[in-house]
């Protein structure tokens, strides 16, 4: 039987959402056990990208912790890192859930004369779409570490072409759309001490 490709797609600010919700700003997940983990768990990799979003401004470390995503094994995880800008938006309210009403916002420090703004990334769920579609030839399975349901469209697509969909997610912020369209799940909650390193204290995360 021939060994089965798979294409893993990682949007970064679906993990640093889940790594601050559940460890905190302390503690951070390793990209290079992540893909161990995942090989181990669902096989090897034929490739892998990582999108982002980011400032325009330099930043020594941010450069720094993406050269290393890009390093081959066994020193770093061997991501293709591909990087997106972020958009301002002006906020003057917010949404409660609770209440079902509208709040306003303000800045504590400003006397109702500040502009609040909120960024939010653009394009990387068009970037892992396209990726999903570019590559359909070259690959049988595709691994998504994402939760966004705005690639319900794209997943369903390449279902029906015949890839088999595989979720490394967490058990929270991922659509149940894409849950029920999924071939297999690896719960990444189930294995946080190994993705952290905590399993072995001598390890040094980046």
């Amino acid at each position: 039987m021939p060994l089965m490709r798979r294409l893993w797609l990682i949007d970064a600010s679906y993990i640093h959402a889940n790594n601050l919700a559940l460890l905190g700003s302390q503690r951070r997940i390793d990209y290079l056990r992540l893909r161990e983990l995942i090989e181990r768990k669902l096989g090897p990799l034929w490739r892998s990208y990582f999108l982002n979003s980011a400032q325009d401004e330099p930043n020594d470390g941010r450069d720094r912790f993406h050269n290393w995503l890009q390093t081959a094994a066994p020193h770093g995880p061997n991501l293709i890192v591909k990087l997106y800008g972020l958009k301002s938006e002006r906020v003057r309210n917010a949404w409660c859930t609770d209440c079902g009403c509208k709040v306003d916002l303000r800045c504590p420090h400003g006397n109702g004369s500040h502009r609040l703004f909120n960024q939010r990334q653009m394009g990387v769920d068009v970037g892992l779409a396209s990726l999903a579609l570019i590559h359909r030839d070259r690959y049988d399975s595709l691994v998504l570490s994402s939760g966004d349901g705005d690639l319900l469209d794209a997943i369903e697509h390449l279902s029906e072409y015949g890839k088999r969909i595989e979720l490394a997610v967490f058990s929270t912020g991922v659509a149940t759309d894409l849950q029920a369209r999924s071939d297999r799940v690896l719960w990444l909650d189930d294995h946080l001490p190994a993705l952290t390193g905590e399993d072995d204290p001598a390890a040094s995360t980046h």
